[in-house]
């Protein structure tokens, strides 16, 4: 390391000491001034900070004026997401572009509406700039795909001749696009990654118009192109899952504060993307998979109940893994006695388990989702229950579709964008003001002193 490397390097770590001095807040504080951490109260229930017709999470039911925990429930625009579900699959179809033609229309379409609107998405697939591949994405390609794919939302501003226009019809054309082209964005970034990082041979397939979304991102990834129909239907079901949960979701949330301040959409998609690439919301799956992985190796019976209970015990005593005292994939922020996505997710799962012949771990992921409550409660002192949130299965599935860890988080924002997507009209349209939440000064007050004072 050259001298002045090390001088800067020996400043930075005096400065974070100052940050650290500077920055630090007594906990306490926040029970004084009744300060909601995290916008959330000691039970977990959300402060309540706007209104929404999109979706509507259900965690609850109120009996004799008391709250009562109850089976969780998801709504798309007022219907249980359980009953969108069961409609394609008992019809045999793919769901992903319904579900976006619901969140963004408010109502489900019918047969010749669907058509139009998956062909309009199709044309929109083909309109990603001449050379954009070539200048943008194989350019300086990032080992992490939600800044490659945050790098070239940004840049597509720079090809929009109307990139400011905040009218309805403009913004819908801006997030129509961004659903089309997002599966593209990934997919090209992480073959970038792949090739000119890990130094495999590199390949890029065109979309194919009457494909899915879901078909087209088997169809991109995977050299052959070659994906079976059991393959395309989960990914899809993925993405329905994943396409929307309410405003208060940090990333949907992150949406509405950078839409109210009457930014382009470019911009807003942007800010959603970093917040949802935190492994605190969009990479918890990743971490559920890696502490599987772990298990796998540490536990020699995956059978063995009480194998099983030493180690989610192991785990939360910071004994395994990585240490911090978690079960990925257990508990949610809103949820209680159950996430209706893992719920729904769960049947699915154990059928591809089957053809990839993977139902041993399918066995294992079923006996810690069993355990890990009993074994939470038994440690931990909690407000509400816990149970599996929809992240704990879909690493997984994943993993069973040969999908690269790189690109997990960015399905979960190629499913999300349309929920992005439909908040963000919706805060247009509803003109509020720039959302500006108060923050309570805690410092105390100091006399400037001049330099030839200071100590």
């Amino acid at each position: 390391m050259l001298e002045n490397d090390k001088k800067m390097d020996s400043l930075i770590k005096e400065y974070a000491g100052y940050c650290q001095n500077t920055f630090q807040i007594d906990p306490e504080l926040y029970t004084k001034y009744e300060v909601k951490r995290g916008l959330r109260d000691i039970s977990g229930k959300g402060v309540l900070a706007g209104l929404t017709d999109i979706s509507e999470i259900r965690s609850y039911t109120i009996v004799d004026s008391e709250i009562v925990p109850c089976d969780g429930k998801l709504f798309y625009q007022g219907i249980d997401i359980e009953d969108i579900v069961h409609g394609f699959i008992k019809e045999d179809r793919l769901g992903f572009e319904e579900t976006v033609y619901l969140l963004l229309f408010g109502h489900l379409p019918k047969n010749e509406e669907l058509t139009s609107f998956c062909e309009l998405l199709s044309s929109y697939r083909e309109t990603l700039p001449t050379g954009f591949v070539r200048d943008i994405i194989m350019k300086a390609p990032s080992k992490d795909m939600m800044n490659t794919l945050a790098r070239s939302v940004l840049t597509l501003y720079a090809y929009d001749d109307n990139a400011d226009d905040t009218s309805i019809e403009n913004v819908l054309r801006q997030c129509m696009q961004l659903i089309a082209l997002f599966p593209m964005l990934c997919v090209y970034g992480y073959q970038a990654y792949s090739h000119y990082h890990d130094g495999n041979s590199l390949f890029i397939h065109q979309p194919v118009r009457e494909f899915s979304t879901a078909e087209n991102i088997l169809h991109m990834l995977r050299q052959d192109s070659y994906f079976t129909p059991l393959e395309a239907k989960i990914l899809d079901l993925a993405l329905v899952l994943h396409a929307e949960h309410g405003g208060g979701n940090n990333s949907t949330f992150t949406t509405h504060v950078v839409t109210s301040s009457g930014t382009d959409t470019y911009s807003s998609v942007a800010a959603s993307l970093g917040s949802l690439k935190g492994p605190r919301h969009g990479g918890a799956n990743i971490k559920v998979v890696h502490m599987i992985e772990d298990m796998k190796q540490k536990v020699k019976d995956w059978t063995d109940e009480e194998e099983v209970k030493q180690y989610l015990s192991d785990l939360l005593n910071k004994k395994a893994f990585d240490k911090a005292g978690l079960i990925y994939g257990m508990g949610h922020a809103v949820y209680s006695i159950s996430d209706p996505r893992a719920r729904v997710f769960k049947s699915f799962v154990e059928r591809l388990s089957v053809e990839k012949g993977m139902t041993e771990e399918f066995g294992l992921y079923s006996m810690v989702e069993r355990l890990a409550p009993e074994v939470i409660a038994k440690e931990r002192r909690i407000y509400k229950g816990v149970s599996a949130n929809v992240d704990f299965y879909s690493g997984f599935v994943y993993n069973m579709l040969g999908l690269p860890t790189e690109l997990f988080t960015p399905i979960f924002a190629m499913a999300r964008i349309a929920g992005w997507s439909a908040h963000r009209i919706e805060e247009i349209i509803n003109d509020g003001k720039i959302i500006r939440p108060g923050y309570k000064s805690v410092s105390a007050h100091k006399a400037y002193c001049p330099m030839d004072e200071r100590k």
